[in-house]
Order: C-alpha cells, then sequence, then structure tokens
C-alpha cells in the first residue's frame, strides 16, 4: 500500500514542494524515514506513532517506509511531522488518498496528538496555490498563510480534527487571514529641539530611500532623531508588505497571523555578530539586513561594530539582496533596506570641544572614524553633523514640522517615484536608479552640470558618489515639486555629500 501526501522544504524565503511517499509493505517491523531528513525530521517517526496512539490507532507490524522526495533536497523542521502522519493514514486507507494528494500540509505534532504552529506557513501557501493545491496547517498559522488569496487554508487544532475532516464527520472552515497591523511612531520630529538640518537630511533620506550617516557628540539627538524615521516613512504597498512577511514569517516574527503595513525598523546591538547581521547560523537564516527588508536598518555606534561585519554591509547596500553560502546552504534573500548609521566623532565624544576633548585630539577622531573603511563610507548618500543642542534651547517651544507633516510630503515623493518607475521591476525610488534610467530622470541643464563637475572635480568624487549626488538632487527635486532638477538642488545634495566626518 502506497500513498502520497505533498508539503515544502524552505530555502530561504521560498517554499520548495516535497513529496511524501509512505509505503506500508510485508516485513520486518519497521518504520524509517529516508530523503536527507535531518534530525528533527528524522523524529517524527516517534511523534507520528505516540499521536496516531493518542486516537487509538496502532500501527500494524509491517515495514513502513517514509521516501521524502526530492532526496537529493536537504529537509529540515518539525513541520514534516503532519504531512508523514496523512501519507500513513492515506496507506491505512483511514482517510482518502486523493484527497490527501490534493493538500500541502505542515505542522508538528505533539504527543496527544495537537497540532503545534510551524514558521513559513505564509510562503508554503504560495507554492500550494502554484500547484493547485489547499494548504492544511495549525489553527494558529492559519491567519498568516490565509493571505494567499488564491489558495484555500485549512486550520485544524489537532489531529483528530484533520481525520474527521478528510473522513467528512467534520468538515473544517476555510482559515480567515489575520488582522493588518499598522504601527505608529511614538517619536515624532516636533519632539527633537533644533537640528534642522539634520530633520531636512532624514526627510530627503525617506523620500527617496538614502543611506544616512549621523555624527555628533554623545546627546545631541543622534539616537532620537532616527527612531522618528518611522514616523515619517509611508506604509507598505501590498507586494512590499507581503515580500517582507515572508521573510518574518520564515523567522517566525508574524504577530498572530497579521501583515504589518508600517515598514520595520531594525536596530541590532553593535555586539551582533556577522550572522546575526548578514543571516546564516542552523539552516542559513534570515539576518537583520533581511529582516529590515523594504525599512530601516539603524546602526547605532557604527564604528564599535566589528569591522569585519561591517564590511559584508558594501554588497548587499548596493545590490539590495544578500546571498548567504554555506557548506550545505546557499540562500539568496532580499534586503532592500535605507540604512541609517549614527557614530559620535572620536572616542570620548567632545572632538569639537577643546575643554572636553581628550589629550589625543584631533588623532583620536582619525583614528575612530578611521574604523569605517572608505569603501563603505562612499555608500551613504547623506552625510550629516548633529551639533550639540545648547541647554538653554531644550525648554524652547517645539520647532519644525511634526511627523506628520513631513510624512505628507515624503508620501507625495514617493508617489512621484512609484509611477516614474512602474514599469521597472527591479526600480522603486530614485535610489535605486542607475545606467540609461539615472540619465533620463536626473538630466541636468548646463548650470547645475557645470557646478556638479566641479564639486565632483575639487572634492574627488568617485563615479559612485557622483551617480548618488545625482539621485539625491532628484529625491530634492521631487520633495519640491520640480519636475527638472535646478542648480539649487545640486547644490543642497553637494552640502550633504561633502560633509568630512573625521573633522566633524
Amino acid at each position: 500500500m502506497v500513498a502520497h501526501a505533498y508539503t515544502v522544504a524552505f530555502e530561504g524565503v521560498e517554499a520548495r514542494p516535497v513529496e511524501v511517499q509512505c509505503a506500508v509493505t510485508p516485513g520486518l517491523p519497521a518504520f524509517s524515514i529516508v530523503g536527507l531528513p535531518n534530525k528533527a525530521v528524522s523524529e517524527a517517526r516517534d511523534r507520528v506513532r505516540t499521536a496516531l496512539a493518542s486516537l487509538a490507532i496502532a500501527l500494524p507490524s509491517k515495514r513502513i517506509t517514509i521516501n521524502l522526495s526530492p532526496a537529493d533536497l536537504p529537509k529540515e523542521g518539525s513541520h514534516f511531522d503532519l504531512p508523514i502522519a496523512l501519507g500513513l493514514l492515506a496507506a491505512l486507507e483511514i482517510i482518502p488518498k486523493d484527497a490527501v494528494a490534493q493538500t500541502v500540509a505542515l505542522g508538528e505534532l505533539s504527543l496527544d496528538g495537537a497540532l503545534v504552529p510551524v514558521l513559513g506557513a505564509l510562503p508554503a501557501a504560495m507554492t500550494a496555490a502554484e500547484d493547485d493545491r489547499t494548504l492544511l496547517c495549525p489553527q494558529a498559522s492559519g491567519p498568516e498563510a490565509a493571505w494567499v488569496d488564491a489558495c484555500k487554508v485549512i486550520g485544524a487544532k489537532t489531529l483528530l480534527d484533520v481525520v474527521r475532516h478528510f473522513s467528512g464527520q467534520a468538515v473544517l472552515e476555510p482559515a480567515r487571514a489575520g488582522e493588518v497591523h499598522t504601527e505608529k511612531s511614538i517619536k515624532d520630529l516636533r519632539d527633537v529641539k533644533g537640528q534642522e538640518r539634520a530633520k531636512r537630511g532624514l526627510e530627503i533620506a525617506a523620500a527617496g530611500r538614502h543611506h544616512l550617516f549621523l555624527v555628533g557628540a554623545p546627546g545631541s539627538g543622534k539616537s532620537m532623531l532616527s527612531a522618528c524615521m518611522p514616523g515619517i516613512l509611508p506604509p507598505m504597498s501590498p507586494i512590499e508588505a507581503l515580500e517582507t512577511s515572508m521573510i518574518h514569517s520564515v523567522a517566525g516574527i508574524l504577530e498572530e497571523g497579521g501583515i504589518s503595513r508600517s515598514r520595520p525598523f531594525r536596530q541590532p546591538h553593535h555586539t551582533a555578530s556577522m550572522a546575526a547581521i548578514i543571516g546564516g547560523g542552523r539552516g542559513a537564516k534570515p539576518g537583520e539586513v533581511s529582516m529590515a527588508h523594504n525599512g530601516v536598518l539603524f546602526l547605532d555606534e557604527f564604528p564599535e561594530f566589528q569591522r569585519p561585519v561591517l564590511e559584508t554591509l558594501r554588497q548587499p547596500v548596493e545590490t539590495g539582496e544578500v546571498m548567504v553560502a554555506r557548506a550545505n546552504a546557499h540562500i539568496n534573500y532580499p534586503c532592500r533596506f535605507l540604512l541609517v548609521a549614527a557614530a559620535n566623532p572620536c572616542k570620548c565624544g567632545h572632538l569639537s570641544d577643546p575643554d572636553q576633548a581628550c589629550s589625543r585630539a584631533p588623532i583620536c577622531g582619525e583614528d575612530y572614524l578611521g574604523r569605517i573603511s572608505g569603501p563603505l563610507l562612499d555608500r551613504f548618500d547623506l552625510r550629516l553633523e548633529v551639533p550639540p543642542v545648547p541647554v538653554s534651547d531644550i525648554n524652547l517651544p517645539p520647532t519644525g514640522d511634526s511627523s506628520e507633516t513631513v510624512a505628507k510630503r515624503v508620501a507625495e515623493a514617493r508617489e512621484v517615484q512609484r509611477k516614474r518607475f512602474e514599469n521597472h521591476d527591479r526600480m522603486r525610488t530614485n535610489a535605486d536608479a542607475e545606467g540609461q534610467v539615472l540619465d533620463d530622470i536626473a538630466e541636468l541643464d548646463a548650470e547645475s552640470r557645470d557646478l556638479l563637475l566641479r564639486a565632483a572635480d575639487r572634492f574627488r568624487l568617485s563615479a559612485r558618489g557622483y551617480h548618488r549626488v545625482l539621485r539625491v538632487a532628484r529625491t530634492i527635486a521631487d520633495l519640491d515639486q520640480s519636475a527638472d532638477i535646478r542648480r539649487p538642488h545640486v547644490a543642497e545634495a553637494l552640502s550633504y555629500r561633502l560633509v568630512s566626518t573625521k573633522e566633524s
């Protein structure tokens, strides 16, 4: 007796189809699982046997073989429990084979037959929809998977519910999608006293997804400014929300199956390892750069991160994706994020104040910021000094626009860019523009081009730096609701590019 069930194996955010072939044949009693299973999958035979026993279903004294096909694809995770149990039940003719063959299943079994929620229900539902099959999963994972409209999702609490469903005794209702979460930022730009130039830089960075580097003395407001970034970013589009949620699903951080329209804001500590930032570890899991996909990655105390960790950011910042290569896995994760970095000007933090600076000034500043390599620093579109705010200004009334007002301007600029790049799959914001597309959208008049060329020659801008100035100028023009880039736009873009962080 042979039965076929279906599930998935995860490679990054992709769910690869896996056929679970179950054979019950004469021979010495045995229960074996083949097809490159890991330890968690191999242990499924004990969980499945005990769960079936809790339903008063005894396995026959025959040889049971479970083959996970394709056999050369690594199988990891406890979500293989449910499909293995379904294959066994179908092989024993307890539930219909044809109904099982039309289902993609995933879920962990507890010893009493209850179904435990697992990671990756959302990408599994995408694969089930492509194969025109129903997804069967634990009830707690149902709201997450139900966001895929093209797939019928059934959520069950126990294995007994699954048996009753397939036998027609008590058909389970399709799962409903979880709620859409829109988190409101608790930080407002009006709470930041002074720092008008830094606020302007924050607005430009948000409007065009430009990477931002803040340098200033301790207590000048760098972290508070960065915390205001989520409050001025527009909500994610449905496509962006689905992309980000698939990563969060694999990582297991989706809350109650709901999809968030708010852009992620990740702020790892400077002691984080390379695997934590880039991705890797057991199973090559996504790192912080991927968890911040379509959102913000804030790295405070930037020079304090390990030098190898910082250098690995150079490629993801440019390409918007990262390849996590390990001996047993090569996983590609998306990571289009806005990088915001903050640093003190030196180890003591008071380089600009002769009365408080240490005896090694100004050499200490060069040594401290020298931990950041030139190629990495060149990838920041905006570099801003954040000077200390006088204590006398702290009690003054708030100045500048609120986050809500700035967010409206940012949303209008983003809408212009959405229409501009609607025919380009890999381009969504000005920061993505390159090649001929950048030449077309950032065409300069003679006066503006002359200014940019003279500045590039005098300050020895790299080709990358030159193009980044063009992108920032295009964003400033968008915020100004100008179809053309004019000389003031180029001049402002250059002012953010030419700040010397070693003299801050």
